[in-house]
Order: C-alpha cells, then sequence, then structure tokens
C-alpha cells in the first residue's frame, strides 16, 4: 500500500462540484472509479479543495493510498484511460505516507478571469465572467490593496458555512490586464466559502463605479456581508495551484 498523491486539472463545466454526491457527477467520484478500473482497488481520493460546480482547476492535488503493481507513469497513463471527458491526471508520484493534500497544503492560488468585450463572447463562456461594462482597472487594483495580509474576512464568506474562524491571511494579490480580458489573481493560506468569488464581485463592482475604492476596507471592519458586493459566478474561478513545504512533482517530465 502506498501513498500516491495527484496533479488534477478539470472543465467545472462538465460536473457538480469536487466531492462526491449521490446522483451527480463529481470530480472526486470520477477519479474513484477511474482508480477502480485501473487497479481493481478501491479507495478514497482527497483533494486540496472542494471546488463548487463549475469552478474549474488547472492545479488540484489530490492524494490516495492504492495498492498496484504499476509504477507512477503507468498508473497515470491508466487513470487518464477510464476518466471521462473533462477531467485529466496531469502527474502521479508516490510520496510521503503521511501527505495529505488538503491538511499538508500551505496556500492556495486562484484565478478568477473577466471577458470584457462589448458584446457576449460567442465561446468560452463557461471559463470567464462576461461583463460589458468599463472597468477601471487602477481603481480596483487600489481597492484591492486593502485585502493584502490577515484579516477577518466574515464579510466576504457565505453566512451559512461552518467554520471556526473567519480569519484568513492573504498572501499575494495581483491583476494581469489585456486587451479584452482582466485576470484577478489571489493567493492565500486558505479561504472561505466563496470568499474568492465576493472578493471578485466586490472589486468588479468597484471597477465599475458601483462601490466606492474603500468598499473592501469598509466590510473588513464591519464584518458584515452587506458592506461586500455580489458573489461572482463560478464560471470564472480557476484553482491554479497548490503550495506545499515541500515542493510536489519537482523534476518530473513534462505534464500531461
Amino acid at each position: 500500500m502506498r501513498n500516491v498523491r495527484v496533479l488534477v486539472a478539470y472543465d467545472g463545466a462538465r460536473f457538480f462540484g469536487w466531492q462526491r454526491q449521490d446522483g451527480f457527477d463529481s470530480v472526486q467520484q470520477a477519479l474513484e472509479e477511474a482508480l477502480l478500473a485501473a487497479t481493481g482497488a478501491r479507495a478514497t481520493v482527497h483533494g486540496a479543495g472542494r471546488t463548487d460546480t463549475g469552478v474549474h482547476a488547472l492545479g488540484q492535488v489530490a492524494h490516495f493510498h492504492v495498492e498496484t503493481r504499476l509504477d507512477d507513469d503507468r498508473l497515470r497513463h491508466a487513470l487518464n484511460a477510464h476518466l471521462p471527458p473533462g477531467v485529466v491526471v496531469r502527474e502521479a508520484e508516490t510520496c510521503a505516507d503521511d501527505f495529505h493534500a488538503r491538511f499538508s497544503a500551505r496556500s492556495k492560488r486562484y484565478a478568477y478571469q473577466f471577458v470584457t468585450t462589448r458584446f457576449r463572447p460567442a465561446a468560452g463562456a463557461q471559463y470567464a465572467h462576461w461583463t460589458s461594462w468599463p472597468l477601471d482597472v487602477p481603481r480596483m487594483r487600489r481597492a484591492a490593496r486593502a485585502l493584502l495580509g490577515t484579516h477577518d474576512f466574515a464579510a466576504f464568506g457565505n453566512a451559512g458555512s461552518p467554520r471556526t474562524s473567519t480569519v484568513r491571511t492573504v498572501q499575494h494579490l495581483r491583476f494581469v490586464a489585456r486587451r479584452e480580458r482582466l485576470c484577478f489573481v489571489i493567493q492565500g493560506d486558505g479561504f472561505l466559502y466563496n470568499m474568492v468569488r465576493t472578493i471578485a464581485g466586490t472589486l468588479l463592482d468597484v471597477g465599475r463605479g458601483k462601490l466606492g475604492e474603500d468598499a473592501p476596507a469598509r466590510a473588513l471592519a464591519s464584518r458584515e456581508r452587506d458592506d461586500a458586493g455580489p458573489t461572482a459566478p463560478a464560471c470564472g474561478l480557476h484553482l491554479v495551484s497548490v503550495q506545499y513545504r515541500e515542493r510536489p512533482f519537482a523534476g518530473r517530465r513534462p505534464r500531461a
């Protein structure tokens, strides 16, 4: 029995989130069924984050314990042969037995993508949030500075989600602007449920002029959900990478 971690990418529009749930296709279920078909063994696949319906991943990390004669690369190929369209195992490697994709993670990086064309895009609408309003990106950047560091992010979380603390640390935050696209990238030691999407929605309203430049700072101070902006749609959110104390998959072959 060995512990194997995998780097997974998936199209969130094809699944009802990461977590297995009866009657709905999930990424976790797809991986567990592929693992059963490839090795004949049943195992629970643990992900670093439980992404919601419609949220995509470029670098989700997961792990599972399995007994198989397949080496890491053959196991990767076997899993991909049994996975449905929309999900792929980019890398696989045997790791320390105490590695846990979720509990060993030190931080996660997400990107929220906006399309800023005048008219709705003809293709790819499931991978970005379209807005036809002109956005004041410098204003959004200035407003976002208040979010850096350690704060109580209660105003940016879902009120119904259980949590022991609403204090989180945002380590990095930046915008990447292109002619017809705007990407908001954020990295932190953890995120409340819907926190990144609510931050994206708040900054979008700042860029549109619907909220003042001080809106993020006021929401942090008040801890009231009504002081933050709307929750942006899931389609624009992408889990980019997960960071650990060691560097997973370092020096491996080119990824799928």
